[in-house]
């Protein structure tokens, strides 16, 4: 178990603590694991994440300034041909990988199919273990945590011992950052809908028309349409595409296996 003054040291509280907490993840990792770390709160955006005084943390904190390491925060793109945010789209509980596999305490059949080819170039290591953060409105977050030596290339050891400590100190941090630096949203917060809003928008998603969807649940096609309205007012948005957008980001829309 972590300590809570471990995990308080880890959380930022205002902008004005990013830094601090920031030194404490990179500090309290190396000192448990002996690993760097690597962590950005967005695998979609460019934007690095940065402190109080516009530093970016990548290179300011955690140490990414020379060699082709520091790449992965220079080069957003890096987002869609890397494995290790590819594999954070298709699972939420830490694993390590590297050329031969990605590594998790429960089979993921997803990622069996992830092209792990030139892994070495494409992750710009040779081994990591990762905390994916799975965040409000769809945002997912990455922590990757590397041996000093970038040749090493199996983390099994430090992952079994240290992996779940690892997951947890990587959500505080980040959850807490994103937390203190987030712009203010539409407030839908508080949106509540139907359990009739609800089956109309998971079969709308489905690619069902109304008049399908009226026949799966034995409603009139006016009433399907009146409560796909109605969870659109709700949620605030201005089509049908967007209503299903906002549903699936608020955990409304469940996958259909």
């Amino acid at each position: 178990m972590i300590p809570a003054d471990t995990l308080s040291a880890v959380r930022a509280s205002s902008v004005d603590q990013i830094r601090p907490a920031a030194e404490a993840l990179r500090d309290i990792v190396a000192d448990l694991a002996g690993l760097r770390c690597a962590v950005t709160d967005n695998i979609a955006v460019q934007e690095p994440m940065k402190d109080a005084a516009g530093e970016i943390l990548a290179s300011a904190v955690f140490g990414f300034v020379d060699g082709d390491d520091a790449r992965w925060w220079r080069f957003p793109q890096l987002a869609l041909t890397s494995p290790l945010p590819m594999a954070c789209r298709f699972e939420s509980e830490p694993f390590w990988c590297n050329a031969q596999g990605i590594h998790t305490p429960t089979p993921n059949l997803l990622l069996s199919a992830l092209d792990l080819s030139n892994f070495r170039e494409r992750a710009l290591t040779s081994a990591a273990i990762v905390a994916p953060v799975h965040l409000p409105f769809g945002q997912i977050a990455a922590a990757s945590f590397l041996s000093p030596d970038p040749e090493v290339d199996d983390l099994s050891a430090p992952f079994e011992r240290h992996g779940e400590t690892l997951a947890l100190l990587a959500r505080t941090f980040v959850a807490s950052y994103v937390k203190v630096t987030e712009r203010r949203r539409p407030a839908i917060a508080a949106a509540l809908l139907s359990k009739r809003e609800v089956e109309c928008l998971r079969w709308a998603a489905a690619g069902k028309t109304n008049d399908e969807i009226g026949m799966i649940l034995g409603l009139q096609r006016t009433t399907v349409r009146f409560h796909i309205r109605s969870a659109s007012v709700k949620l605030d948005a201005v089509n049908r595409d967007q209503t299903l957008f906002k549903a699936a980001q608020l955990g409304f829309l469940a996958m259909i296996r």
